[in-house]
């Protein structure tokens, strides 16, 4: 499992993988993280539907229809812009995660893998998002996390 700090940095160590685990990622300009909702309370973890943020004037939708912490298996997932990466050190843009937040996996991010054709998504997710990555900017110990 490799691990994330986010006190002075973000930090990923491995544990019982060979330094060559990350050997080619450099060559992606995104990476997959597949992350765990440590913090989430097991008294707030939803399996039915709630107001997104508890927002009554956005409308009631599943746990899966949305994107919140309180999920049933605690799971999040991130695409990331892969700054560089150093041996056991990534750096990324655009992680959404906290202090300790233990990270599951790290994917190679790949179009192919991607939405193939048009999207869409609820006015209220644009509400929701709108501004969500401003400002945000961590120093890392071998570099700048920026979003």
């Amino acid at each position: 499992m490799y691990r994330a700090a986010l006190n002075a940095g973000l930090i990923l160590t491995l544990c019982n993988l060979p330094r060559n685990a990350s050997l080619g990622l450099a060559a992606v300009s995104h990476v997959e993280v597949v992350f765990l909702f440590h913090l989430a309370r097991e008294s707030e973890i939803a399996t039915g539907s709630r107001h997104p943020r508890h927002r009554l004037d956005w409308p009631k939708v599943g746990i899966f229809a949305q994107r919140g912490k309180n999920r049933p298996n605690r799971i999040g997932v991130a695409i990331c812009r892969l700054l560089s990466v150093e041996n056991l050190f990534r750096e990324r843009a655009g992680l959404n995660a906290i202090d300790g937040t233990p990270v599951l996996d790290i994917k190679p991010h790949m179009r192919e893998f991607a939405a193939r054709g048009d999207t869409r998504q609820p006015e209220w997710v644009d509400e929701l998002m709108g501004g969500y990555w401003e400002n945000c900017r961590i120093v890392l110990p071998a570099g700048l996390f920026e979003c």
